[in-house]
């Protein structure tokens, strides 16, 4: 069974008994100087004008490497070269119950380009942006302990 991180545990939930869980792909862009991209999510979007890594849900049939790459092309306009699942984390948002598969990426074409008026910045740990999406914190966490 899966830890379930619950997020605005106040906040009544968009749908009663079970929840069916949305699979969204994560792409974390790591730079050579170990600095990480993070955006911030659109407006009109739950918990707009947050900053989490980009990605999005995956389609019918696609597997998290398809759904990565599609997404980081129509979101910020850069083409993933390889990538695998690192890490996943199971949230309850009170819009959604949310699996997220977290993805390293430290290879990419393109130039990025913020296709949905989203923000963007480069980060290091600990961050200097802020808020941060609920989900996103504990990639964080992770991202320190390997340093460590």
């Amino acid at each position: 069974m899966e830890d379930i991180k619950i997020v605005d545990p106040d906040i009544a939930r968009t749908t009663l008994g079970k929840r069916p869980v949305t699979e969204v792909a994560v792409g974390i862009l790591i730079r050579s100087n170990g600095d990480f991209l993070m955006t911030t999510r659109p407006v009109g979007k739950a918990y707009a004008g947050y900053w989490e890594f980009p990605g999005g849900k995956l389609e019918a049939k696609e597997t998290v490497e398809e759904a990565l790459r599609r997404e980081l092309i129509e979101e910020i306009g850069v083409t993933i070269l390889d990538t695998q699942i690192w890490r996943t984390s199971l949230v309850d948002y009170p819009h959604a119950l949310v699996r997220l598969s977290f993805c390293k990426i430290t290879a990419w074409t393109g130039q990025l380009q913020m296709r949905e008026s989203q923000q963007f910045s480069w980060q290091s740990l600990p961050v200097q942006v802020e808020p941060v999406l609920a989900g996103t914190v504990p990639v964080l966490q992770w991202l320190e302990n390997e340093q460590i």
